[in-house]
Protein backbone atom coordinates (compact mmCIF):
# COMPACT_ATOMS: atom_id res chain seq x y z
CA UNK A 1 0.00 0.00 0.00
CA UNK A 2 1.31 3.46 -0.82
CA UNK A 3 1.74 6.16 1.79
CA UNK A 4 -0.05 9.45 1.14
CA UNK A 5 0.56 12.78 2.87
CA UNK A 6 -2.30 14.92 4.07
CA UNK A 7 -2.57 18.37 5.64
CA UNK A 8 -5.37 19.48 7.92
CA UNK A 9 -7.20 22.48 6.49
CA UNK A 10 -8.11 23.59 10.02
CA UNK A 11 -4.82 23.48 12.00
CA UNK A 12 -2.23 22.86 9.23
CA UNK A 13 -0.88 19.62 10.76
CA UNK A 14 0.77 17.31 8.19
CA UNK A 15 0.45 13.53 8.55
CA UNK A 16 0.88 10.33 6.55
CA UNK A 17 -1.66 7.57 5.88
CA UNK A 18 -1.26 4.15 4.26
CA UNK A 19 -4.12 3.78 1.76
CA UNK A 20 -5.08 1.56 -1.12
CA UNK A 21 -4.58 3.14 -4.55
CA UNK A 22 -7.71 5.00 -5.59
CA UNK A 23 -9.00 5.44 -2.05
CA UNK A 24 -9.77 9.05 -1.19
CA UNK A 25 -9.30 10.70 2.18
CA UNK A 26 -12.94 11.64 2.72
CA UNK A 27 -13.24 9.48 5.85
CA UNK A 28 -9.97 10.72 7.42
CA UNK A 29 -9.65 13.16 10.26
CA UNK A 30 -6.65 15.07 11.58
CA UNK A 31 -4.85 13.14 14.35
CA UNK A 32 -4.05 16.43 16.12
CA UNK A 33 -7.34 18.42 16.12
CA UNK A 34 -9.71 15.73 14.76
CA UNK A 35 -11.13 18.01 12.02
CA UNK A 36 -12.46 16.11 9.01
CA UNK A 37 -11.60 16.06 5.31
CA UNK A 38 -7.87 16.86 5.24
CA UNK A 39 -6.29 17.89 1.93
CA UNK A 40 -3.96 15.44 0.15
CA UNK A 41 -0.62 17.11 -0.57
CA UNK A 42 2.09 16.30 -3.07
CA UNK A 43 4.89 14.29 -1.50
CA UNK A 44 8.52 14.52 -2.48
CA UNK A 45 10.18 11.38 -3.80
CA UNK A 46 13.18 10.00 -1.95
CA UNK A 47 16.04 8.54 -3.95
CA UNK A 48 18.81 6.63 -2.19
CA UNK A 49 22.19 8.25 -2.67
CA UNK A 50 20.79 11.71 -3.23
CA UNK A 51 21.19 14.16 -0.38
CA UNK A 52 20.00 17.23 -2.27
CA UNK A 53 16.49 18.15 -3.39
CA UNK A 54 17.64 19.01 -6.89
CA UNK A 55 16.24 17.03 -9.82
CA UNK A 56 18.38 14.26 -11.19
CA UNK A 57 20.00 14.61 -14.61
CA UNK A 58 18.81 11.08 -15.39
CA UNK A 59 15.20 10.98 -16.59
CA UNK A 60 14.70 7.19 -16.59
CA UNK A 61 14.65 5.09 -13.39
CA UNK A 62 16.08 2.12 -15.32
CA UNK A 63 19.10 4.02 -16.59
CA UNK A 64 22.60 2.68 -17.02
CA UNK A 65 23.89 4.42 -13.90
CA UNK A 66 22.89 1.50 -11.70
CA UNK A 67 21.74 3.86 -8.95
CA UNK A 68 18.18 2.57 -8.97
CA UNK A 69 19.13 -1.09 -8.67
CA UNK A 70 17.24 -2.17 -11.77
CA UNK A 71 18.96 -3.60 -14.83
CA UNK A 72 19.46 -1.20 -17.76
CA UNK A 73 16.79 -1.25 -20.45
CA UNK A 74 17.55 -1.73 -24.11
Amino acid sequence: MPIYEYQCVHCGHKFEVRQAIGENGSSLSCPKCHAGEPKRILSSFFSRGSSEAEPSEVSCPTCSSGACGLPPMG
